[in-house]
């Protein structure tokens, strides 16, 4: 209902944009104006985007061989479940304190996406690694390791410098076969972390601040946590 009623606004806004301003307040000035009419021009993009995603033609994967937490192997036709979509995260590794915030923020969504698909991230680390840091980190959603596999490379997250973030989106077919059918890089700013957006509307944004892996109960206060 919630998703209907911002469509029905955005939808509304693009139509009679001047119904849905914030010429009311008067404390609006031109930036804030500038500001709204940049919203806008977001949205009317990410309509784009979400239908030019869409119209992509569907990359074949071959049923890749990961392996779970606990050393076993499995295939990426598996991660699927009973379900016929699969969002797969690319995780660069316990080093990467970026891609630890980014998961830890899957905590909460997790649960809401497995409703719609299969929801796994695949770790650049080995077996152990990611299972014990997926433990410290309090990850509960579905994990595996893609060490030495070739499957981020495949998908054009890993270069001769290394892993790199992001998430790729697959579709099982009647026959078996498993077709990519989009995905997306992580990196600041983007649509899958919402601390850079809050940050955004405090002064001066994020400043110099950068995720580190402190203790997640940590109180925040400075020298709390080493990082």
């Amino acid at each position: 209902m919630l998703l209907r009623v911002l469509e029905n606004q955005n939808r509304q806004a693009r139509l009679n944009p001047a119904k849905y301003t914030l010429a009311k307040d008067p404390l609006m000035t031109t930036t804030a104006k500038d500001i709204q009419d940049l919203n806008k021009a977001v949205y009317e993009a990410k309509d784009k985007l979400r239908q030019a995603i869409k119209d992509l033609p569907a990359e074949p994967v071959e049923d890749w061989l990961l392996q779970n937490t606990d050393g076993s192997t499995t295939k990426l036709s598996q991660l699927f479940g009973d379900k016929s979509e699969l969002l797969v995260v690319h995780n660069m590794g316990k080093h990467c304190s970026y891609c630890s915030l980014w998961a830890d923020g899957f905590i909460g969504h997790a649960n809401h996406i497995q409703e719609r698909c299969a929801f796994v991230l695949c770790s650049n680390d080995d077996p152990q690694t990611t299972a014990a840091f997926a433990k410290e980190r309090g990850w509960t959603y579905p994990c595996v390791s893609g060490h030495d596999s070739g499957f981020a490379a495949a998908m054009g997250y890993k270069t001769d410098d290394g892993p790199l973030p992001g998430v790729s989106a697959f579709h099982k077919n009647d026959d078996g076969s498993i077709t990519r059918t989009g995905h997306s890089m992580f990196g600041p700013g983007d649509d899958f972390c919402p601390v850079w957006p809050f940050m955004d509307l405090i002064k001066d944004a994020y400043a110099d601040w950068q995720p580190r892996h402190g203790a997640k109960s940590c109180c925040g206060s400075s020298g709390c946590c080493s990082g």
